[in-house]
């Protein structure tokens, strides 16, 4: 898994914009999320609050998202990823894509197909332990 995640942060330091993986995941989670406030957002990556401004703030002098005010609450503030926050995503995205792909082709076929049973056995096994976890019977 380790190799997994170094192909991951290779691919995502070659795009033209180099950001950190917190970065990264605080963009993604916008993208997912559009229009969160701050608060959320650092519960979403499970920081402080001081610690998301600050990490917002960096991300905003990039010109990767911007702070706008809610249209129906004036005491808040929105995150919305930028134009050019979204394409660093995309770069990032397909960067990664291209890597992964790379690699699958190094791969004989048969170890291909060994991948794809032992990813979605992963799956499900990950999907039984989520719903043993939440009381589900």
């Amino acid at each position: 898994m380790d190799a997994l995640a170094d192909l991951w942060s290779v691919a995502a330091q070659g795009a033209s914009l180099r950001l950190s993986p917190h970065q990264l995941r605080a963009l993604r989670i916008l993208e997912s999320e559009p229009g969160l406030n701050l608060t959320a957002l650092a519960e979403g990556m499970d920081i402080g609050p001081p610690t998301a401004s600050r990490l917002c703030d960096r991300l905003e002098a990039a010109g990767l998202l911007e702070r706008l005010l809610h249209p129906h609450k004036r005491r808040e503030v929105q995150l919305v990823l930028t134009n050019r926050g979204r394409q660093v995503l995309a770069e990032v995205a397909a960067r990664r894509s291209q890597a992964l792909v790379a690699v699958l082709a190094a791969m004989e076929p048969g170890e291909r197909t060994a991948l794809s049973r032992g990813i979605r056995a992963f799956l499900t096994a990950q999907d039984g332990a989520g719903k043993e976890g939440d009381g589900s019977p």
